[in-house]
């Protein structure tokens, strides 16, 4: 249910809400948090709650450090892990100047604008993602380790998988709060799981991975473990990747269920972009020793079902038609990843791209002559950093200090370990 300012004020009320979360994401994707009273949120509605942004590292600097928070009513839902009697809330927010001009800097508007345009354009995209991630143990100080949870594999069953209730907790908990998980199963790797979700609008889903991550690692901290969104958390097992699925729609039709050209330009614009963008999908050193392993791509090419390829289109008919962009992970600012691909696949379809034919070949064993007439992802951080300073794309996208402050902080702070991510 979406709330309005007013309903979100009653609700408040009636329902023994003491504390509202106010989640805010940094230029890394990091949710932030501001907590209020009720007695404080009608106000917050109308004027924000000022915050000090040179405390948040990428946003400003030291003589321009106040911002608003100003809180989107429709994404109010109660924390069910919290306590019951005094319960609390939260809710995304819009950062705003202090003349109440929305602050460019902040990612959920920018993917708000290009939502927008896409819109204005007569098309609607819907996102589903699918989250890996790893379960550790704790030591007797409660500081996590680098041993897993389990040593299960793909699909295992309990008593081999020991995540089989940490999910069961961590769905019931999204399903309180509105969100859909469609499947789960333990992945690959020991200690490895996977949670997939039904499509939603994509800025929406772009709340909605930042929620998992919230819930995911307060179930797996009130289960005694540790929960890692690290692309490539163990070195010798398979990393964890945020696999994006979208649809096109146009006067409600699937358009690539209709194999529609604006659907084959649409990932023809993102396959002709992922270089540019690759930083901000996959943002650390150890992301780039995931890709190109276990299944996670390499290479800028597509095909129908085939899982060594960056695009693919899976075996589904109607309204699950879509197509699944693998090369993210999970360490990646959603609200920044979803505008890019968005606008990237916008780029293609203005300038009505072809659609390179598929490569429907098993990249991880193919010929390595076959191998080399493809284009090849960005192999580290620093290629891709150099590559997006220099995209004309990015530019037009986002501002030019969002992408100088990211490249600045991605040059200069070492890339964190496992149980930081």
């Amino acid at each position: 249910m979406e709330y309005s300012s007013s309903e979100v004020l009653q609700y408040v009320s009636e329902n023994d809400v003491k504390f509202i979360k106010l989640f805010f994401a940094d230029i890394f994707g990091e949710i932030k948090s501001i907590s209020v009273q009720p007695s404080v949120l009608k106000g917050a509605f109308k004027e924000g709650i000022s915050f000090d942004a040179n405390a948040v590292k990428g946003f400003l600097n030291a003589r321009e450090s106040d911002l608003f928070i100003c809180p989107d009513p429709s994404t109010l839902t109660v924390l069910p892990w919290r306590p019951q009697r005094g319960r609390v809330a939260r809710m995304y927010c819009s950062i705003k100047n202090p003349d109440g001009t929305v602050f460019k800097g902040d990612t959920r508007s920018i993917l708000k604008e290009q939502a927008k345009k896409l819109d204005e354009m007569g098309y609607e995209i819907k996102v589903g993602t699918e989250c890996e991630f790893y379960l550790f143990k704790l030591d007797e100080n409660g500081q996590p380790t680098n041993i897993p949870h389990d040593m299960a594999g793909y699909c295992d069953l309990a008593p081999m998988d020991k995540g089989e209730n940490v999910r069961r907790e961590i769905i019931l908990n999204l399903e309180q709060m509105g969100i859909t998980p469609e499947t789960s199963h333990h992945e690959s790797g020991p200690g490895q799981n996977e949670i997939d979700f039904r499509y939603d609008s994509i800025v929406t889903a772009a709340d909605n991975v930042s929620t998992f991550k919230n819930v995911v690692r307060s179930i797996a901290s009130q289960s005694g473990l540790f929960a890692s969104f690290a692309p490539k958390p163990l070195e010798n097992q398979a990393g964890s990747g945020l696999h994006i699925n979208i649809s096109l729609y146009k006067n409600g039709e699937n358009l690539l269920a209709g194999n529609a050209p604006e659907a084959g330009s649409f990932i023809a614009g993102i396959l002709n972009h992922i270089g540019e963008i690759t930083s901000f999908l996959n943002p650390f050193e150890q992301s780039y020793r995931r890709l190109g392993s276990f299944e996670a791509p390499s290479y800028v090419s597509w095909s129908k079902q085939n899982r060594s390829q960056l695009i693919r289109i899976p075996a589904a008919s109607g309204d699950n038609v879509r197509f699944e962009l693998r090369s993210a992970d999970p360490g990646c600012n959603p609200y920044l990843a979803l505008a890019l691909v968005c606008a990237a696949g916008i780029d293609g379809m203005e300038k009505k791209m072809p659609l390179p034919e598929a490569v429907d070949l098993d990249l991880f064993n193919a010929p390595k002559e076959a191998l080399k007439k493809l284009k090849k992802l960005p192999s580290t951080l620093d290629e891709a950093l150099n590559i997006t300073q220099k995209s004309e794309f990015v530019a037009s996208v986002l501002p030019k200090e969002t992408i100088d402050s990211y490249i600045q902080a991605k040059r200069e702070t070492k890339d964190p370990e496992f149980w930081e991510l």
